[in-house]
């Protein structure tokens, strides 16, 4: 009870940072701006010369500075962007940052319009609102990196409890909730357990997600659990049963949201279109894989391995020389992994092992007691020195840069499983074998091997169904920082 106090307590603190402490900042950093603009335009006069009957102080500036911070703060309020950014996306920030500057700017050539000062540059003002958009983005950046680093230690996270039907499941809305506050822990949300319209289904855990049995077990379940919200992901025929749900959590004291089900589709899936003041949703259905959006993640994948082969190439001798010396065995380590839509292939890595590793590999699964659907040993003793050095690095799977080359692997996807692990699926898990795996991906920026197997599982089946160029480069980005801090090898 004193743990979910304290949570609250800190969520009204963000509460108030956002009210009050972001509005301030970005006043001031407004502010800044303009006198930046000053000095670009004054001083270094950029672009166009400003001679000395033109130079003016900034002081005559300072009415119009004054009407710039009024017009962003009113904005920005009215579109929320005051209030905490739990679910809302970075780029969703920074659309609304450019729609306040640009409106705020277009009502300040308005006022210099109608009042005709005698010292005015507009070529000023497109500076400020150049300067005050990176400024301000600047901002959201630095204070979401603070916020991700607190949220990683818990601090300032909603634990949540996620209520549906079929939550293991792709199609369901609870199982895309699911997916989303695993595979985006920055949105705030700490997914603790769910429960689900199957008891028996819902009394499986999935990963570190607990299954706290079913729908019935709500009450016990807000008495029981240190839960700060509840996401209800039933569909609108159970009415009754959400307003009943509602009225539980809000007598527990409990957040409590209510994901409409848009007839069990992902609201990405969902185009609003007008036909003559009639709404429609056009369905636009999952991400394809196929045509050009195929044609465009292999470009991409090619293209950037020949751009870095400098870097690469010469890394990838250094290494093959490394176990080269080190022992007389092979250099490469070939395996059989399961590809897309089931098809085996031949992937290529370094030897980190001692020979006849594999003859180890099942007795240490089994006393060691892992899963063996995807068995991490941490201190493999079958791991040689520079085998262990590659490994921590992930210098290991250059080779795979070979089966990208081949289109048996693209550079962003899920890792592919062997043949054993894959004959220990259950029907959902087969749905990460959809696409082509990846060298690297959501799971791998996510904890890599401290992440549960059927966790590595949803992140896996939301980045199928959430692809963008975007995505994978926001993977690709994250990968770096992980591989360098080494965050999960072993």
């Amino acid at each position: 009870m004193h743990d979910s106090k304290a949570r609250r307590a800190h969520l009204r603190r963000e509460h108030r940072e956002y009210t009050l402490i972001m509005p301030l900042i970005d006043a001031l950093l407004a502010v800044l701006a303009f006198a930046l603009a000053y000095i670009v335009r004054y001083e270094w006069q950029l672009l166009r010369p400003v001679f000395e009957l033109n130079r003016a102080p900034f002081e005559p500036f300072l009415p119009y500075v004054a009407v710039y911070v009024a017009w962003l703060y009113l904005t920005y309020r009215g579109s929320g962007l005051y209030r905490p950014a739990h679910g809302r996306a970075w780029l969703e920030e920074v659309y609304t940052l450019i729609n306040g500057v640009t409106n705020a700017t277009v009502v300040l050539m308005a006022i210099s319009f109608v009042t005709q000062p005698v010292v005015f540059s507009r070529l000023m003002l497109i500076y400020a609102a150049l300067i005050t958009i990176i400024l301000l983005a600047a901002a959201r950046v630095v204070q979401r990196m603070v916020q991700t680093r607190l949220r990683a230690r818990g601090v300032g996270v909603q634990r949540a409890l996620v209520v549906g039907v079929g939550v293991a499941e792709s199609g369901s809305v609870g199982g895309a909730v699911l997916r989303t506050l695993i595979s985006r822990r920055e949105l705030g949300y700490e997914p603790i357990g769910f429960l689900d319209a199957d008891p028996e289904r819902g009394g499986v855990d999935i990963g570190r997600v607990r299954g706290l049995g079913g729908i019935d077990n709500l009450a016990k379940s807000l008495r029981e659990c240190p839960i700060d919200i509840v996401l209800i992901t039933l569909p609108w025929t159970q009415h009754a049963r959400i307003v009943e749900m509602i009225q539980m959590c809000r007598v527990a004291g409990v957040e409590v949201s209510v994901v409409p089900d848009v007839f069990q589709l992902n609201l990405r899936q969902v185009q609003v279109e007008n036909l003559d003041g009639i709404p429609l949703l056009r369905v636009n259905g999952h991400v394809s894989f196929k045509g050009t959006n195929r044609l465009l993640k292999r470009a991409i994948d090619l293209g950037l391995i020949t751009l870095f082969a400098p870097v690469w190439i010469p890394l990838f001798v250094l290494v093959a020389l490394l176990i080269r010396l080190e022992s007389s065995g092979a250099v490469f380590y070939r395996a059989k992994r399961v590809g897309e839509n089931g098809r085996e292939f031949g992937m290529i890595k370094f030897r980190s092992m001692i020979p006849d590793a594999e003859k180890l590999r099942d007795h240490l699964t089994k006393t060691l007691e892992l899963d063996p659907r995807r068995p991490k040993i941490k201190n493999d003793p079958r791991v040689t020195r520079v085998g262990r050095f590659i490994r921590a690095t992930s210098l290991d799977e250059l080779p795979n840069l070979i089966n990208v080359l081949r289109g048996h692997m693209s550079l962003v996807g899920p890792r592919p499983p062997t043949p054993d692990e894959v004959s220990l699926y259950e029907p959902w898990h087969m749905q990460r074998l959809q696409i082509l795996p990846g060298m690297t991906g959501l799971w791998q920026v996510s904890g890599r091997s401290e992440v549960p197997f059927e966790e590595m599982c949803l992140m896996d089946i939301y980045y199928i169904e959430n692809w963008s160029i975007g995505l994978d480069a926001q993977i690709l980005m994250m990968t770096i920082p992980h591989v360098l801090l080494r965050q999960g090898a072993y």
